[in-house]
C-alpha cells in the first residue's frame, strides 16, 4: 500500500489531484490510502480520508511499502525514521500553498543527498511513483552533534558582533 499524507495543516489539492490522475491513468499498481486534510479534491481512484489520529497515521506508516507526501520536515523526517521510500511534492507560493518555497529548499537538500524522489511539477507525478518502486533511499543519520556545533558558531557569532 502507498501511503498519501499531506499533513494535517492544510489541504494539498494539486498532490492529491495529481495521484489520482496517475492511478486512473495506468501508473499505479498499488493500492493507495490517503490522508488529505480538508482538501476540496475529493479523489475518485483511492480512499481517503481527512484526518487520522496518531495511532491510525503510525500504523498506515509502518504498513506502507512507500509514501508520497508534501514536502514538510514532519512528513520526510517519520518518512525516512521509519525507512520508507518517500516522493514528495513541495507546495508553491504562486498557488498560495504556503507563504514562501521553503518547501523547495527542503526537497532540493533531500533529493541531493539521496534520501527521497521529488516531483516538482503534477505532471511528473506518475513517472516518480513508477520510479519510487525501485527507490532506495540513502539512508539518514542523525547527527546531533553537527547540530550543536552550528548553533554554538551561529551564539558566538552573535556574540561577537554585538
Amino acid at each position: 500500500m502507498i501511503f498519501l499524507t499531506v499533513g494535517t495543516q492544510f489541504p494539498f489539492d494539486r498532490l492529491v489531484r495529481a495521484v489520482d490522475q496517475a492511478i486512473a491513468s495506468g501508473g499505479v499498481d498499488e493500492e493507495v490510502f490517503a490522508q488529505i486534510a480538508d482538501s476540496a479534491y475529493r479523489p475518485c481512484n483511492f480512499e481517503a480520508v481527512s484526518y487520522l489520529e496518531k495511532d491510525a497515521f503510525d500504523k498506515r506508516m509502518c504498513e506502507a511499502s512507500c509514501v508520497i507526501s508534501h514536502a514538510g520536515m514532519g512528513a520526510i523526517t517519520t518518512a525516512l525514521d521509519n525507512r520508507k521510500p518517500l516522493l514528495v511534492m513541495p507546495r508553491l507560493k504562486r498557488y498560495r500553498e504556503v507563504v514562501n518555497d521553503h518547501q523547495v529548499a527542503i526537497a532540493q537538500t533531500f533529493e541531493r543527498l539521496g534520501h527521497l524522489l521529488v516531483a516538482y511539477r503534477e505532471e511528473d507525478v506518475s513517472e516518480k511513483i513508477k520510479a519510487l518502486r525501485h527507490f532506495v533511499p540513502v539512508e539518514r543519520k542523525k547527527c546531533a552533534a553537527a547540530v550543536v556545533q552550528r548553533i554554538s558558531d551561529f551564539i558566538e557569532q552573535v556574540r561577537k558582533e554585538r
